[in-house]
């Protein structure tokens, strides 16, 4: 099961277990945090697909790496939550770290570290 599948799966069954019962404030946050998620799994789920082919078309690559960067910014600024600041930064840390491999001609950066922070991010943001 790829790395979108399980992070998707991971935020249908958060937005299933969030209770009713929850404040507005708090499931909004909550579903919020879950769109957020699965487009960052969207967006790296894109950059697996373009490391394979960097070398031939590196804006494939760059492109997943500004999604990735703008979904960050915009979760970054809706958190309070330490857990997810952080996983939120190890994605950043990891984000930089291919996009420096990528330009200093590294045809197949290692992604492991966005792979692995996007998949706490969607833990994170699982209630429960």
């Amino acid at each position: 099961m790829s790395a979108r599948r399980r992070i998707a799966l991971t935020l249908a069954t958060a937005a299933l277990v969030v209770p009713i019962t929850a404040g507005c404030g708090a499931l909004d946050k909550a579903l919020d945090c879950a769109r957020t998620a699965d487009a960052i799994a969207t967006s790296v789920d894109k950059l697996q697909q373009s490391v394979s082919s960097a070398a031939e078309d590196p804006l494939k690559a760059e492109q997943a790496l500004d999604d990735i960067d703008k979904e960050l910014k915009d979760l970054g600024d809706k958190t309070d939550n330490a857990d997810l600041s952080k996983a939120v930064d190890d994605l950043g840390t990891g984000v930089d770290n291919v996009r420096k491999s990528i330009e200093g001609g590294d045809s197949t950066p290692d992604i492991t570290p966005v792979t692995d922070a996007a998949t706490e991010i969607g833990k994170v943001c699982t209630p429960g």
